[in-house]
């Protein structure tokens, strides 16, 4: 039997984490030397339990553990600074974030850049009301760090600069091909990926677009995977667009 692999106060933060047996838990952990991991946290449920303030998503850790195969034991963790002040959209948009990592990260592929991503992402959900603006940049910062960049900047086969007036179908084996027609659940105008590429999603317009383009770009990458999280987004904001109708159409 191999020697058990000890890591010591290492950053991290808890993507995840679900009942095991009485009073236990398993932890799906972002570390930044370590990548995803999962752990064991013995106890952890328990009423006198001193980790009971401590696992929870958004507050950053510093964690130790001891591992003999790919599932580990958790054997110290605190609180490395304070918990994310996260509150409604912030909060459910937080959770999308955790979920997109846990689907798309290997466990033990170590990713710095990543790990430093998530920590800024999750600041930024914190003070910025443009929820949506920080989703769309992450998932493009993401992307490209997983191998998975967008191919927006050129053409596909001539490599030549968009031009703004004309209409480009994003595909995924190709990225932005010239086609002819206006519209398609995956045409856009050059100007309109050029934006999304900058990333300037001030523009309503270029915010619904950079959407529309991300949500069959990471389905595709997650084979067609349904994300709950994104299902509740979308259905509350769903909800929000119809509640002013609903109000008319009672008056009436």
């Amino acid at each position: 039997m191999s020697a058990p692999r000890r890591v010591q106060q290492q950053p991290a933060f808890i993507l995840h984490h679900r009942p095991f047996r009485d009073s236990s838990q398993i932890l799906d952990i972002l570390t930044r030397d370590h990548g995803k991991i999962a752990l064991v946290a013995r106890g952890s449920r328990g009423a006198k339990s001193r980790l009971r303030g401590v696992i929870r998503p958004f507050l950053p850790l510093r964690v130790s553990w001891v591992a003999r195969s790919d599932l580990g034991t958790l054997t110290g963790a605190e609180a490395a600074g304070l918990p994310a002040g996260l509150r409604g959209d912030a909060m459910l948009s937080a959770y999308y974030v955790n979920e997109l990592l846990i689907n798309f990260l290997h466990r033990h592929d170590p990713q710095a850049e990543i790990f430093d991503l998530y920590a800024d992402t999750l600041k930024a959900l914190c003070v910025c009301e443009a929820v949506a603006s920080v989703l769309r940049s992450f998932e493009i910062e993401l992307l490209g760090l997983l191998g998975y960049a967008l191919s927006i900047e050129h053409e596909s086969g001539t490599h030549e600069v968009l031009d703004p007036a004309g209409n480009y179908e994003y595909r995924m084996d190709q990225g932005a091909v010239a086609v002819s027609r206006s519209s398609g659940p995956m045409v856009f105008s050059g100007s309109l990926l050029s934006a999304i590429q900058s990333q300037k999603f001030e523009s309503p317009e270029v915010l619904r677009a950079a959407g529309r383009l991300l949500r069959e770009v990471i389905s595709h990458h997650l084979g067609g995977k349904e994300l709950k999280s994104r299902k509740v987004l979308l259905e509350l904001h769903r909800g929000r667009i119809a509640q002013p109708v609903e109000r008319k159409q009672s008056s009436e």
